[in-house]
């Protein structure tokens, strides 16, 4: 019998965690493979293997506690891989030959499976002399560019999508450059980006005062601080970017400021970081904790959650002596510090079944309290294990208790800390659970709102059909089990129907007594104001966080659809939209109109022509079908191949800009080459930019990296607001959605945060 709760689940087990051989063949046989390979692997390192492989297996079993993705699918697989989530590399140096050093350790560890962070603070502004040279900088925005290049290469060598966080502080020269950089629909798509914000900046703020840009004690511009707070603000406001990171709290709250300084975060923003920090991350899943659901008396047992916690702080310190590490110095990095990220997922559908609504200020305390439980208990834990294995090798008694993270801390803990040392310096944080979280029967993300009760998920079939299946919140499920169709109570709501500032209100409630960060996505209406949207900023920093990271939808990031299915028809129109979907291809008419572009590649003798021939549906031209001919011979076959395999695409109508924007994303291992003063990364990316001139040419595109002129989605008649959804790049479906602050498909469990 299936140990999965929903379909989905055994299936995201099946493609991300189970262990199989090179051809596809299953080595976990069932998840509980997966659990004793997990657990046998990081019990490995204790003296009594056979106790602690018992004592992990049960913390894993029903998906009580859900290492994060890299250590179920690494765990015991003698792969070369990393454990380990989480990584800020070392500090660039404002150097030619250090800076391409940065690049090599960013891909060394990003093809290990690693997501890294950088703060770009320290590369000169564009237009500072180089001395020696004679030239001036290119600045920082010109090398992360090469770093979303490498990103790119990475990701198409491997499965696994890279993930970066690119820093720069509110005082950096070039920083109005950084925070308008994702205003280019195209540009750095492989980075979150995130301003640190300083105390003295938020003060300046408030009082409207003068700002200077400064780099190595030389005042580049002025600027009032408020005009700078604004354009980060509307930035934001209308790409989703750049997040916020309140850098100095982060410093202040730090366990280990006496011997650190953090500037920069991992991806998703849940783990500040100093150069070369690495972090393992799990999550306590309370929605398997409570006792009792939707009845009175309803609660999560405390004992049981401090039991729990132990065995999980135990398991993940284990961790990092288990793991392998890209680099030698986030090794040494790991094992001086050993710091941990333990969180909490479910956190939404547990307060569901104890009645309390998401958002309310009861919600709050009850999470506040619940979390008080979580550190107080992983704190307690780890002094055990400092009993036994010892402190961590950089603790000092007298400066780790004076850190502000454990002015929060009781007496109790404070004095077992200085008689005993403490194993790990720090102990929580909140990551990103979005396919963990779907793994283990779809209990609501990380302390996210439940997103949605129930959705339509569309299932790619061995024999390439597809089938639909309904896929349901843990917690709705699990009402429907208990009270069969009796309405859902008033206080079940969701990340649509709730205020932003009761998602700041929730994110503060649990800061309290998480000391890394966490990853959460503060929802906002498409018709916010500006100064409301502002205000969340704010009241996140006065409220404590550490961070903010809101989600509006927008033309680039997209919105969220309301879909609706209609009867599958030999042809498809939508009154409301020009866009026509097929079940079947057209045949091709004798005549159609089109037009041919030449191509001119510097490496190549002859040049390269491309015809793109159009059809009329609905008054409107779309593309039809393209051929690519050239007299080196050298490209015929893969010529060839692409005009028959584009062609068979448009021929089925819909959304192919797709095609698109997949070609551009081509890398030649060899380089690129400039043309017309841009430079193109392939010969493949030079035709996409082609097919994109002429859709765009034809009303096809809305202009160059922009979307459709109307959006459509396959035998479903969508509900549009203005804006454009983006398209799952991995199962093709339009159910993009923002969650803990990354790109997260809900039909096939895709991230973008890796």
């Amino acid at each position: 019998m299936s140990r999965f709760d929903a379909a989905i689940a055994e299936q995201i087990w099946d493609m991300k965690y189970r262990l199989k051989e090179a051809d596809g063949n299953p080595i976990d046989k069932s998840v509980e493979d997966t659990w004793t390979r997990i657990a046998k692997d990081l019990a490995s390192v204790e003296d009594d293997k056979e106790r602690w492989e018992k004592e992990f297996y049960a913390a894993l079993d029903d998906f009580k506690f859900l290492p994060a993705g890299r250590i179920t699918a690494g765990a015991g697989t003698n792969r070369k891989v990393t454990l380990f989530n989480c990584f800020v590399m070392g500090t660039i140096p404002d150097d030619m030959a250090g800076i391409f050093n940065m690049l090599k350790e960013a891909a060394l560890t990003m093809q290990q499976g690693g997501g890294i962070g950088y703060d770009f603070s320290t590369i000169r502004p564009n237009g500072a002399i180089v001395k020696g040279v004679a030239a001036d900088a290119s600045g920082p925005l010109s090398f992360m560019d090469v770093w979303d290049s490498m990103c790119r290469t990475i990701m198409s060598a491997g499965s696994r999508r890279g993930a970066m966080m690119a820093t720069m502080r509110c005082d950096h020269p070039d920083i109005e450059q950084f925070i308008s950089a994702k205003s280019d629909p195209v540009r750095l798509r492989m980075f979150n980006l995130s301003v640190l914000v300083t105390d003295p900046f938020m003060e300046a703020v408030r009082n409207d005062d003068d700002w200077n840009l400064v780099f190595n004690d030389e005042v580049y511009k002025t600027l009032k601080a408020r005009k700078l707070w604004d354009q980060i603000m509307q930035s934001t406001y209308d790409y989703a970017e750049p997040g916020v990171i309140f850098i100095d709290r982060i410093n202040k709250l730090n366990n280990l400021n006496y011997c650190e300084t953090i500037s920069a975060t991992n991806p998703c923003g849940e783990q500040p970081l100093p150069p070369y920090g690495a972090c393992l991350l799990g999550s306590i899943n309370f929605a398997k904790l409570v006792e009792k659901p939707f009845e009175k008396g309803a609660k999560i047992n405390d004992v049981a959650l401090e039991s729990l916690v132990a065995t999980a702080v135990r398991m993940m310190d284990n961790v990092v002596d288990a793991s392998k590490f890209p680099l030698d110095e986030q090794a040494h990095e790991a094992k001086n510090k050993r710091r941990i990220g333990l969180g909490v997922t479910g956190l939404a559908d547990a307060l569901l079944m104890v009645g309390l609504r998401y958002g309310s200020d009861e919600a709050a305390v009850q999470t506040e309290r619940w979390l008080h439980i979580l550190a107080r208990s992983a704190y307690a834990a780890s002094v055990e294990l400092a009993k036994e294995k010892g402190a961590f090798p950089l603790f000092e008694a007298e400066a780790f208790l004076k850190s502000g993270s454990m002015q929060v801390m009781d007496k109790e803990i404070c004095n077992d800390i200085k008689k005993y040392g403490i194993r790990n310096a720090l102990l929580t944080s909140i990551a990103p659970t979005g396919t963990i979280s779907l793994y283990a029967g779809n209990v609501s993300s990380g302390i996210e709102p439940v997103f949605a009760y129930s959705y339509t998920r569309k299932v790619l079939q061995k024999d390439g059909s597809k089938t639909e299946e309904e896929v349901v919140d843990y917690a709705v499920r699990m009402w429907r089990d208990l009270k069969g169709d009796t309405p859902l109570p008033e206080y079940f709501v969701n990340a649509q129907t709730l205020g932003p500032l009761e998602h700041v209100k929730m994110q503060s409630a649990a800061q309290k007594w998480i000391d890394s960060s966490i990853s959460k996505t503060i929802n906002c209406p498409e018709d916010i104001d500006f100064e409301s949207f502002k205000s969340v900023y704010m009241e996140a920093y006065e409220t404590g966080c550490k961070g903010c990271t809101t989600y509006r939808p927008n033309d680039v990031t997209g919105s969220v659809l309301t879909v609706s299915s209609s009867k599958e028809a030999k042809q498809i129109e939508d009154d409301s939209a020009d866009i026509i979907y097929m079940s079947e291809p057209l045949d091709r008419p004798n005549e159609l109109e089109g037009s041919t572009y030449k191509l001119k590649w510097p490496d190549s003798e002859h040049a390269i022509y491309v015809t793109v021939n159009d059809v009329i549906a609905n008054s409107a031209r779309r593309p039809f079908e393209v051929f690519i001919n050239s007299k080196n011979m050298e490209h015929f076959a893969w010529t060839v191949a692409l005009t028959r395999m584009i062609s068979a695409v448009f021929r089925r109508g819909g959304d192919v800009s797709f095609v698109v924007e997949e070609l551009k994303a081509v890398f030649d291992p060899r380089g690129g080459a400039w043309v017309n003063g841009k430079y193109i990364p392939s010969i493949l990316a030079a035709i996409g930019g082609v097919l994109e001139t002429h859709m765009v040419k034809i009303g096809f595109l809305e202009g160059e990296g922009l979307g459709l002129k109307e959006d459509p989605k396959s035998n479903q008649v969508i509900n549009f607001s203005e804006n454009k959804a983006k398209a799952c790049s991995s199962c093709g479906q339009f159910e993009m959605q923002m969650v803990e602050g990354c790109m997260t498909c809900r039909s096939c469990g895709y991230s973008k945060c890796g």
